[in-house]
Parts: C-alpha cells; sequence; structure tokens
C-alpha cells in the first residue's frame, strides 16, 4: 500500500536548548536560511507523501504561519522585482496538504501519535520526528524506509548505532541482520538503565512507519519511562508478536533538540549550500589557525 499520509510530532517544549526555546520553536530554528521543520516536510514530499498532519502545543503557531500564504510580504517582493524570493515563499505554501493539531497535554511521544488517529484512519503512515533532520545525498531518509514497508514485518524503524556510553539516552533494539542495510527487529526497550537491558547498540532515529494498528496498542498503553506514554512501548507490541523491519539510514543525522547539533547542522548544511560554502570554507579554515 502506497504511504501517502506523514506524522510529524512538533509538541515539546524543547528544554535542551533553552532560553532559545523560551518564545522560539525548536522545529523553528534556521539551518542557514530555512527552518528545520521545512526540512523534515521537504524530505516526507520528496517521498511521495501528500497529506502531513504537524502535532505542536501552545506558542507555536509560528509553523502554521510558515507553511501559509503571505499576501503582505508576497505582494512587497512582486513589486520590487524579487522575482526568485517570490517564488520560494509561494512554493513553501504549496509543498503539501498540512494540517495542524495541538496536543493540549503533554503526556509524552506516544499520546501525541494517537492524537493523529482520525487523521490516518486505517492506512499505514511515516512518523518524522520535529527536531531530527537528517541530509542524505541520494535516498531521502524516510523514503529508505517506505521502500521496504511490508517486506519483513508490520511496521520499519529507521535505526542508527549509538556509542554504548549513550545508549541509555535512548531505545535499545533486539535486531537480526537480514541484507545490506536490513534488520528484523523482535524486541525493544526504551532507555535502558543497565547493561542487562541493553539489547544492542542500534536504536530508532527520527523516521518509522507504522501499521493503523500502532493507535489500538497506544489506547490502552500505560505510562512508562518518564512517566509518559511512550511509542516505543507500543512498537514493542508490534515486534514482538509480529517483527518489525529496521532499516539503518543511510545519511547525516543533525539533532536540532541539541545545542551542538544545532551548530552541526548549520555549519556543516553551510557548507553545502551554494551562497555559503565558499566563504565559510575560508573563515574555517582562517579560524582552525588560530584554535
Amino acid at each position: 500500500m502506497k504511504i501517502r499520509k506523514a506524522i510529524i510530532p512538533a509538541a515539546g517544549f524543547g528544554t535542551r536548548v533553552l532560553p532559545a526555546t523560551k518564545s522560539m520553536p525548536k522545529e523553528m530554528f534556521p539551518i542557514v536560511d530555512k527552518p528545520t521543520i521545512q526540512y523534515i516536510v521537504e524530505e516526507a514530499v520528496a517521498a511521495g507523501i501528500t497529506d502531513i498532519l504537524i502535532i505542536t502545543n501552545r506558542g507555536k503557531g509560528i509553523m502554521e504561519d510558515h507553511f501559509d500564504f503571505s499576501p503582505e510580504l508576497e505582494h512587497s517582493l512582486e513589486k520590487s522585482g524579487k522575482t526568485e524570493f517570490l517564488k520560494q515563499v509561494r512554493d513553501i505554501a504549496n509543498l503539501a496538504d498540512i494540517t495542524f493539531i495541538r496536543q493540549r497535554e503533554m503526556k509524552g511521544l506516544g499520546h501525541a501519535i494517537l492524537r493523529a488517529k482520525a487523521y490516518v484512519g486505517d492506512e499505514p503512515f511515516a512518523v518524522l520526528f520535529g527536531d531530527g533532520v537528517i541530509d542524505c545525498d541520494n535516498t531521502p531518509a524516510i523514503k529508505q524506509l517506505i521502500d521496504v514497508y511490508g517486506e519483513y514485518g508490520e511496521g520499519v524503524l529507521g535505526v542508527k548505532k549509538v556509542p554504548e556510553s549513550e545508549i541509555h539516552k535512548y531505545g535499545s533494539l533486539k535486531v537480526e541482520h537480514l541484507r545490506d542495510n536490513i534488520f528484523k527487529c523482535t524486541d525493544m526497550v526504551e532507555k535502558p538503565q543497565t547493561p542487562e537491558e541493553v539489547l544492542s547498540l542500534y536504536s530508532i532515529t527520527d523516521r518509522v512507519v507504522l501499521p493503523a494498528s500502532i493507535f489500538e496498542i497506544l489506547e490502552r498503553t500505560l505510562p512508562g519511562a518518564g512517566g509518559e506514554i511512550q511509542l516505543t512501548d507500543a512498537m514493542r507490541e508490534i515486534a514482538v508478536s509480529k517483527g518489525m523491519t529496521a532499516v539503518e539510514i543511510d545519511g547525516n543525522r543533525f539533532d536540532m533538540g541539541n545545542k551542538f547539533g544545532v551548530l552541526r547542522a548549520n555549519i556543516e548544511m553551510g557548507l553545502k549550500h551554494p551562497e555559503t560554502k565558499d566563504e565559510l570554507k575560508e573563515y574555517i579554515k582562517t579560524l582552525a589557525k588560530e584554535l
């Protein structure tokens, strides 16, 4: 079945990057000249997704404004003959059919995804976490998952290996290698706190494709780590009973909910951007001599 809908959870407080997130959502942090959320929406669109639901909370209306038309700005750009900027602004509003809904209570990622039940219906759907940008030279990250959906089990997990010293911050997956960068996942644990709980160093990295059956599971999932309804706990039920596919994503991930991740994203993407790459490269070379 074609995956045509995507959910982008973007309701978190962004506490790891305070005080910037006191008034600006981390999803709107710029990477060179585009906000984080636009990179994620563009990735979904490049994968063939046409309908996107962004889950927000209070104080994040700026995201809605970004994907809306801006008559005053467009008129000003048109009047001054800045046609290239005018096209960029209009293209943002036409990327996809984008809908917004609020997570009124902050009860975890699983609770946020459950808010999308009526929107998704009985279709499989993609989830792209709102603070994770994945830069891929070839196939968009979420399309790497979509391409193998239904091949080895219900649902697909985008994964990366993390250092042993950091696995306690993430989820740990029990995986069996199948071929190339594809694994079968049969168990998972959220934020393992002891070495015995660690199933492997593979962890979910910001992208999943899920069957609609996840909603029925989420409705009866009890609060887990941190007292929140964890998406991992619901996905574990599918992994244990029916199996899931894990795809080691070919791409460079930037954690935009982390101060160093924000810096990395701007430096590395700035070295690719046609308007900044040459000047930034020379600046880094000059700066490096002083370090």
